[in-house]
């Protein structure tokens, strides 16, 4: 592997190592009651590592109004979210794409109710130094050819002379199985053209972020100025992803970020995901760069 790590100044290497921190200590610091104190509900919650941040910053609040609540939270994946509710491991699965019919047809007596929390984007993503060079807008053919190992070099889509670095996702991740749907027409797609599997959010875009050729996968949340999301090319008409494109539906990448129960949810449950949909929640999930479904039933 021919990848050449830029250099990167104290700070933004901080600042990359706090949020790859961040996102795995949130299931250590989301916990409701100290030891010994009465609990009156303990809500499990697993799954996917896009809605991971909209339910842990609305649980430290949710707890802070119910201290004999405690809420623990474990990422994994939208895979790990829909199989553990399916196993009745978890009360509330995480997940940003769609339950599948196989998911559906492995789990016959759990019946799935899905909550739409928010709206997400997921963005084809280039290191910084790509961007800068000229490759700000790609077709969906580019991409598919890219992954599937027929283009090697960013000369080939208009960029500089350096051999590109595929980032591709775990199979079970939502991300991948979203952008594997529109860019291969198949959610389980191969990327016989990548050179590295990650995992989360935050290590791909750690990883993107530590290479000056790389492309990858991100949900729109994770982009800043080391990561930049290209727009995409459709019928000859480039559309970026931002959050107005997710808002008005045109962006052709996006998906529900969801909370999965198995039936419909009672007592504390129920009011933790009432949380989310109201008010101070939307807020929060605006607030992490995502949409609220409010503003979508709005616009």
């Amino acid at each position: 592997m021919n990848q050449k790590l830029k250099s990167m100044t104290s700070g933004n290497t901080l600042r990359l190592l706090g949020m790859f921190v961040l996102g795995i200590a949130c299931v250590q610091i989301v916990s409701g009651c100290s030891e010994g104190e009465k609990t009156d509900a303990t809500i499990k919650v697993a799954g996917s590592t896009t809605v991971l941040p909209v339910v842990s910053k609305t649980a430290e609040r949710f707890m802070d109004a119910h201290p004999n609540v405690k809420i623990t939270i474990n990422p994994g994946g939208s895979g790990v979210g829909v199989k553990s509710v399916g196993s009745g491991l978890v009360d509330i699965g995480m997940a940003s794409r769609d339950i599948t019919a196989e998911e559906m047809e492995n789990f016959v007596n759990v019946v799935f109710e899905v909550h739409a929390i928010g709206r997400d984007a997921v963005a084809c993503v280039v290191s910084s130094e790509i961007y800068d060079a000229g490759v700000r807008t790609l077709s969906d053919k580019q991409i598919r050819r890219i992954y599937s190992g027929e283009i090697n070099n960013w000369k080939e889509v208009g960029g500089p002379n350096k051999e590109i670095f595929c980032i591709d996702k775990e199979a079970h991740r939502g991300t991948r199985q979203v952008f594997m749907a529109y860019i291969f027409a198949d959610a389980k797609a191969k990327a016989m053209g990548a050179d590295l599997v990650s995992g989360s959010n935050n290590e791909e875009q750690t990883k993107i972020a530590l290479s000056d050729a790389a492309i990858g996968m991100l949900s729109h949340a994770w982009l800043n100025e080391d990561v930049k999301g290209v727009g995409i090319e459709v019928d000859g008409t480039v559309i970026r992803p931002t959050i107005e494109n997710i808002k008005g539906g045109t962006y052709p990448i996006s998906r529900d970020l969801n909370l999965i129960t198995n039936g419909k949810p009672e007592g504390f449950l129920k009011q933790f995901i009432d949380y989310i949909l109201g008010h101070e929640g939307q807020k929060i999930v605006e607030e992490l760069g995502y949409v609220a479904v409010k503003e979508m039933e709005t616009s």
